[in-house]
């Protein structure tokens, strides 16, 4: 027998690319569905969702700006990377969630598939959702889509891992940083993807993984004037109606909590399109010159 002791894992935040604890210095205790111990997750404060909402603005540009085929193959890299560190998943969200081995891993296996599916998706949803209108008079008038921005995450609260990239990989994928808040009672699958996020080839700040008492962490983000949309798929009846109310100081999207939300489907292209804008351009064509104009 050995008397080697276990090295215990330390969770921390993801904010920036980098792994800090929480600026406050809380944490609280994360167990399994029969109440065991698993470990201490750092209980974030309203600094550091602001610190959150600053990195997601800074990484805005870069990732927006990088073409929707690179976008697929650094999304397509969370899948490889996830794949290899299959086990530890499976592992951690059957703790999380409850589960024997064979359904987490099922959870797991359908969590790299909705990776694969969405990186599939980022160079083809413009010509889905874009193209060119018919207008009278001599212009060509093209639409384009643009992602939103900055938007916070709210995870779901009971499917801890598959939930968690159903709502956040159609974000990126178009685009978009977030801010993910994750399951309250089980936020150790979101806090080890960012570890896969981290050596993915995501650049720093275009994911954030705060976790911690969702209500506490999601007041500031749902009013901040620098988040641009919201999505309160973790959120319950009554805290989605207080956020969509703060949210309507900057008019944020909001993607409302669906009654019964089954992760398990096959995702359509409603994610893909809730956090993207549409860009018009007015081009003249004929006697009217080479010049353009865009609203």
């Amino acid at each position: 027998m050995s008397d080697r002791l276990n090295v215990l894992k330390t969770y921390k935040l993801y904010v920036g690319g980098k792994f800090p604890r929480s600026e406050s210095g809380r944490v609280y205790e994360v167990t399994d569905a029969k109440g065991k111990w698993l470990a201490n997750a750092p209980q974030s404060s309203r600094k550091d969702a602001r610190d959150a909402v600053v990195a997601a603005r800074k990484a805005f540009g870069g990732w927006a700006g990088a073409t929707a085929y690179n976008r697929g193959q650094v999304l397509y890299r969370v899948a490889e990377m996830l794949e290899g560190r299959r086990a530890q998943f499976v592992h951690e969200v059957a703790d999380a969630e409850g589960l024997s081995k064979s359904k987490a891993a099922e959870q797991v296996d359908a969590a790299v598939d909705r990776w694969v599916w969405y990186a599939g998706w980022t160079d083809k949803i413009a010509q889905v959702v874009g193209g060119g209108n018919p207008v009278a008079g001599p212009y060509f008038n093209l639409s384009s889509p643009e992602p939103t921005g900055v938007v916070a995450v709210l995870a779901p609260q009971e499917s801890s891992f598959l939930g968690l990239v159903s709502v956040l990989a159609p974000v990126i994928a178009t685009g978009n940083t977030a801010v993910v808040v994750a399951s309250e009672k089980a936020p150790l699958p979101a806090l080890s993807l960012a570890e896969v996020l981290a050596t993915s080839d995501v650049p720093g700040g275009v994911v954030n993984v705060l976790s911690g008492r969702t209500a506490e962490i999601a007041a500031p983000l749902a009013s901040h004037q620098d988040v641009n949309a919201i999505d309160l798929a973790g959120a319950d009846e009554v805290l989605a109606k207080e956020l969509e109310i703060a949210a309507a100081d900057n008019l944020k999207r909001v993607l409302r909590p669906q009654p019964v939300d089954d992760w398990t489907a096959t995702p359509g292209i409603d994610r893909l399109t809730a956090f993207l804008e549409t860009k018009t351009v007015w081009h003249p064509t004929g006697s009217l010159g080479a010049g353009g104009s865009s609203y």
